[in-house]
């Protein structure tokens, strides 16, 4: 899993029936200081809650397939959960 932060929504007028009603969304990776860490990223939302500006972890390749209803979509990225707060013990 890796941290990002969500900066926007794409839109896809069109995609595979599996992935109808799916909200993709542009996220900037993150390293453990919350920096940014690469290109951002499209992923699709497997919470159904993700937006604009949240805090999101994130995973890539077969999980990201596998974490998405109906399962297998042809996804790179999917969201998995929205980060509450982050602690890192010094």
């Amino acid at each position: 899993m890796k941290l990002g932060l969500v900066r926007g929504a794409v839109v896809a007028t069109v995609k595979p029936p599996a992935m109808e009603g799916m909200k993709l969304l542009v996220v900037q990776p993150l390293n453990t200081a919350q920096e940014p860490d690469g290109d951002a990223i499209v992923a699709a939302d497997a919470v159904f809650q993700s937006g604009p500006g949240d805090l999101v972890y994130f995973v890539a390749s077969r999980e990201a397939a596998e974490a998405m209803k109906p399962r297998f979509v042809p996804v790179d990225h999917a969201i998995v959960g929205i980060v509450d707060a982050v602690h890192i013990p010094t």
